[in-house]
């Protein structure tokens, strides 16, 4: 156990995030995403984990440590609902609440169609599987920068 880390960040995930540079990105998905074949073809090669908690929790846990990126308009990106693009399920709202806190302002979360968001998902740094059972509980998060007097 280490202090002030939240313990639901294990030594791999702690690992990616600390070797992600400014302007990778990480998807954090649903049991539902196709993770594992995804995240085969990510930079990191292998699927990371934190199971048995919520999309909202895990990101929680995730932007306590790692900055998202100022410099560009889609830092936080989450998955179109098919036929309803507009439409922000509850796992959505909880997640953008969770980007809000971290950050201590509104934060935009940009949408991207289901299909688009799987083929730049191939492209992440790395894949990060939750237990979130909800549907469309799919996101992308840009790392940002730590400036030297933070």
């Amino acid at each position: 156990m280490l202090k002030n880390l939240d313990p639901l960040l294990n030594a791999d995930v702690l690992r990616a995030l600390r070797a992600m540079g400014h302007g990778d990105y990480l998807v954090v998905c649903d049991t539902n995403f196709p993770a594992d074949s995804i995240a085969r073809q990510s930079r990191l090669g292998k699927l990371l984990r934190i199971d048995a908690v919520s999309a909202a929790r895990a990101t929680q846990a995730i932007l306590s440590v790692m900055p998202l990126d100022t410099f560009i308009d889609d830092a936080a990106q989450r998955m179109e609902i098919v036929g309803a693009p507009d439409e922000i399920p509850l796992v959505q709202e909880e997640v953008q609440n969770a980007i809000d806190s971290a950050e201590g302002k509104p934060w935009p979360m940009v949408s991207v169609e289901r299909f688009a968001f799987y083929e730049r998902a191939k492209a992440a740094y790395a894949v990060l599987a939750t237990g979130e059972r909800r549907f469309y509980g799919c996101f992308m998060f840009t790392k940002g920068v730590i400036p030297p007097d933070a």
